[in-house]
């Protein structure tokens, strides 16, 4: 106990003043979900006080674009190392009718290609909707590259990590407008479930390139899912109730995936005894297309719009065709985003009108489009919605009559055949609800997520489970190479498996995923102290290389969902007691120290050292029999098998695509955090701008102001009428490419002319009413000052008759009476007693003196005769000439006379009350009768009852207070 008492001060008070401190730091910080789809970003933010909420984006929507654009300066190219304005969201899509190279959308579709057929085709379809945009794959670099035509020619190329970290930085700034300034640094993101390993790291690093601390990913279906479950509860399994099965459809811009979610109750040990009711939302299945969505939707309106367009007689006339039309940058720019609006037009009504003024080469256009011809061109789209769903039932092992209903999400469930498809293929006996939010919900889990998983707030307990989705493995050669499959695609993420290999020399493994038949390695593990451990087993420990064994915990990562590798061991089984493994060591370490010598339990048979009760005194074949029993559970115990187990230290690379080197990584931080600089400055000298010119504008209206023109003088109106000329002159010209600074220095030649005859009018504007105002000071302060005087001179006077009173009364005091001998013992009268007390009682309860009067007296006088000079003095002032006086000035006098007064009062308020004594605090005595002298008895009882009722004396009563005789 005393090495425990030992261990609790100093370790334990820092270990809680640490934990204090984290969970005080991290209590006010906010967390977000993030939703990334393809064509909108939609974020919810959880801060203190405040409920899950959407961020607003800079124009007050509840979705930002998934767009960025670069606009490029007028007249002349940038300096390299300079940058351009840079557009988010609607501004940026504004941008890309004019500038189409310089404005980036769709970029998640990119993510974590790998150099196959597929990313070809990807790239080849990016390129054939965004003509007039320059890009390229990246083989070092393992991602996309764009050369925006905005920058400098010696600028290189920007990543598809850097333009996906702009627009995630965006959401942030957004985020902490919305909580007004405090830092937004944590999140949980949404990825798609058929996401891989490279994919998945993409994000991650784009996010902490944007200054993110990604808390999880989370797929799309499953954040879906706890938003559902967040206001329900659903059947217990702990009691043996059958679960709840909901597929949640999620049709977006760039893919479709089909989940299948368990939703259950169940009960789980909480802390001590007691046992806790928690929400599970697991993935039992999942499904998908990666192409089927809203964009390649619109790519059939396009085809439409493109073959009208070409068939025209003004286009046949001039030759136009169909890839020379999809080829132009801007009408491709224009064609693509009437599309999307034909598109959700079509989803409440049965046709739309498209018209376009000038769409190509000056020909106008203009045609209409009915919900039955798109249908039609779209019949082949709308046959691969059974496929996600098919695969997320047949992963689940599950029908159609097992679900419970099927949630809809995502912008393109709004197409109505998608709707009536998915009714036709589950049938009447399940629902399909629209009962989420389809645009935000994924955000709103996300959040929640967040929120569960930040120290910072308690929120209802929703265990979620993803699924590895794809099958993961390792690896490994131990002279002959070996691969073992070990998580199936509904594997729970988060769950262990522990893998025994025969190596007993440091190796390497690897982790791998198998992606469309096919194994792609996810991650290589070398081992760095394993040959060290196993001699340390067989020099130390006796071990035989047959008995050592090594052993790999693996599992799917909760985090990411990434295979990974939790912890390495090697171990063998040794003859012995208790092992000293590792706990051992850290109980040494903060003192509890080994279990030798005196700290060793004792066994049995031993004898304590110390001991000095009374069995001490047992015969000596007693002590012989306790010593062999004691010898003989040593060599048991001698004999027990233990478990040695030494960690293995292992060191992790990424591996599939390239993985950019830590200081690739540094420059384009660094390079990020020069446009951030760039873009305040852009902002901070806008700001600037615009105040100067709305100056120069209001100064203008001010020159005709009879108020103005009045404070001010002839030249003073010339200079600076002069100077408005040649300040808007410069605006228009080599003002177009100033900085800030170059404005401010502007406004404040400005101001200079301005404010001093602005402050004249002001003045003279408050000068009547404050004037006014220190007056009524001043008639205050001489009434208080006339009052004390007179206060003083009535309590000199009432003092000197109350002193000539009590002399008269003494002197009649003082002659003796003819009563008799006990008279001589009675209490003086109260009159008597009350009258002499007055003149002291009237000295000392005077409020004021003659000081108090002089400090009065000389503030007023001192603040009269300073108002009346000034006011003279201003008398003989022009209005354009400065003010003898400010309102400042004044109200500094004001402050000094209410001093004055306060004093005073506070003074009168503070004196104690005159004190009184009660006329019913004491009965009047009885005259001594000659029969009360003969009656010794009533005699002393009359003394008694005298003596026992003294005068009260009470601060001024509203009424008497009458006291019981004792």
């Amino acid at each position: 106990m005393a090495k425990m008492r030992g261990l609790s001060s100093p370790f334990c008070l820092f270990a809680f003043l640490f934990i204090a401190f984290a969970s005080t730091a991290s209590a006010a910080s906010a967390v977000l979900g993030i939703d990334l789809g393809g064509a909108y970003i939609k974020a919810a933010i959880v801060k203190p006080g405040v409920p899950l909420d959407i961020v607003p984006t800079k124009d007050s929507k509840r979705k930002e674009a998934a767009v960025v654009g670069f606009k490029p300066v007028s007249g002349s190219a940038l300096e390299f190392g300079s940058y351009p304005e840079r557009l988010y969201g609607g501004d940026a899509l504004a941008l890309g009718g004019r500038f189409p190279g310089d404005v980036f959308t769709n970029l998640k579709t990119l993510l974590g290609l790998v150099p196959d057929d597929h990313t070809d085709s990807m790239i080849k379809n990016y390129h054939a909707r965004h003509p007039a945009i320059k890009s390229k794959f990246d083989q070092e670099k393992g991602t996309v590259s764009f050369e925006p035509s905005a920058f400098s020619s010696s600028e290189g190329p920007w990543t598809l990590d850097e333009l996906l970290a702009m627009e995630l930085k965006n959401i942030r700034t957004n985020a902490e407008a919305m909580s007004k300034g405090s830092s937004v640094t944590d999140a949980v993101i949404t990825v798609p479930v058929h996401w891989t390993a490279d994919e998945r790291r993409a994000i991650e690093r784009a996010a902490d390139l944007a200054g993110i601390n990604v808390m999880s990913l989370i797929s799309d279906g499953l954040a879906v899912g706890i938003d559902y479950a967040v206001k329900r509860t659903f059947p217990s399994v702990t009691k043996g109730e059958k679960p709840e099965y909901h597929l949640i459809f999620d049709m977006g811009a760039g893919s479709t995936t089909a989940t299948l979610l368990r939703f259950s109750s169940k009960d789980v040990k909480d802390i001590g005894r007691f046992n806790k009711t928690i929400q599970e939302v697991a993935v039992m299945g999942a499904g998908w297309d990666k192409t089927l969505g809203g964009d390649e939707l619109n790519a059939l309106i396009v085809d439409y719009l493109v073959d009208a367009f070409v068939a025209k007689p003004q286009a046949v006339k001039a030759g136009i065709t169909a890839e020379e039309v999809k080829g132009h940058g801007r009408t491709a720019s224009k064609i693509w985003r009437e599309a999307e609006r034909a598109r959700m037009v079509l989803s409440a009504n049965s046709d739309v009108r498209s018209s376009f003024e000038g769409l190509y080469k000056d020909i106008d256009f203009a045609t209409k489009l009915t919900r039955a011809e798109f249908e039609k061109m779209a019949a082949s789209h709308a046959d691969r919605i059974s496929a996600p769903v098919q695969q997320a039932l047949d992963a689940a092992k599950l029908s159609f009559k097992d679900l419970d209903s099927v949630i809809l999400h995502g912008g393109a469930i709004r197409t109505p055949f998608v709707q009536k498809k998915l009714e036709s293929m589950t049938g009447k006996s399940t629902e399909v609800r629209s009962n989420v939010n389809s645009d935000e919900s994924a955000a709103f889990g996300a959040a929640f997520k967040a929120a569960g998983l930040s120290p910072s707030f308690r929120v209802k307990e929703i265990r979620d489970i993803e699924a590895a989705v794809y099958p993961a493995g390792i690896s490994y050669s131990d002279g002959k190479a070996r691969q073992q499959k070990l998580f199936v695609a509904t594997s729970q993420a988060g769950l262990a498996k522990e893998v025994t290999v025969k190596n007993l020399d440091d190796f390497a493994f690897t982790l791998f995923q198998i992606v469309d038949g096919a194994d792609r390695q996810v991650t290589e593990v070398k081992t760095q102290n394993l040959t060290a451990s196993v001699e340390a087993l067989t020099t130390k420990f006796g071990c035989s290389k047959d008995d050592i064994s090594t052993k790999l915990k693996l599992r799917i990562s909760p985090i990411d969902s990434i295979p990974e590798i939790v912890s390495a061991s090697v171990s063998c089984e040794v003859e012995g007691g208790k092992a000293g493994g590792i706990g051992d060591s850290v109980k040494g370490l903060f003192g509890f120290g080994s279990k030798k010598g005196e700290q060793e339990p004792l066994k049995e048979g031993e004898e304590a050292e110390a001991e000095t009760s009374s069995s001490s005194s047992s015969s000596s074949s007693s002590t012989a029999n306790a010593k062999a029993s004691g010898s003989a559970a040593a060599e048991a115990d001698i004999k027990k098998k233990r478990t040695e187990i030494i960690p293995v230290k292992v060191t992790t690379v990424p591996k599939g695509l390239a993985q950019p080197a830590p200081e690739e990584i540094k420059a384009m931080k660094d390079r990020l955090a020069a446009f951030d600089r760039s873009d305040i400055s852009r902002i901070q000298r806008e700001e600037a701008l615009n105040v100067l010119e709305a100056y120069t504008y209001r100064t203008r209206d001010l020159l005709e102001n009879t108020d103005f023109v009045g404070a001010s003088t002839e030249a003073i109106r010339s200079q600076l009428s002069s100077l408005l000329s040649s300040t808007s002159d410069w605006l228009y010209g080599e003002g177009s490419s100033a900085k800030a600074e170059a404005f401010k220095s502007k406004l404040a030649d400005l101001k200079a002319i301005v404010d001093p005859v602005q402050k004249r009018r002001e003045e003279a504007s408050a000068r009547p009413e404050i004037l006014k105002s220190l007056q009524s000071s001043l008639d205050q302060t001489k009434s208080m000052v006339d009052a004390i005087g007179k206060q003083i001179a009535a309590s000199i006077s009432s003092a000197s008759e109350a002193a000539l009173s009590s002399s008269s009364t003494t002197e009649a005091a003082a002659s003796p009476s003819a009563a008799d001998d006990l008279d001589d013992l009675d209490e003086p009268d109260a009159s008597s007693t009350s009258s002499s007390a007055k003149p002291s009682e009237s000295a000392s309860l005077m409020p004021y003196t003659e000081e108090d009067l002089a400090s009065i007296t000389k503030a007023y006088e001192s603040v009269s005769e300073w108002i009346k000079a000034k006011v003279a003095e201003q008398d003989k002032l022009q209005p354009f000439e400065d003010p003898a006086f400010t309102v400042k000035e004044i109200e500094t006098k004001a402050k000094e006379l209410n001093k004055a007064l306060m004093d005073m009062v506070t003074k009168k308020m503070q004196m104690p009350k005159a004190s009184t004594r009660s006329s019913s605090s004491k009965k009047p005595k009885a005259t001594k009768s000659k029969k009360a002298k003969s009656s010794s008895s009533e005699s002393s009882t009359a003394s008694e009852s005298a003596s026992a009722s003294p005068s009260v004396v009470v601060e001024e009563p509203a009424k008497p207070i009458e006291h019981e005789e004792l």
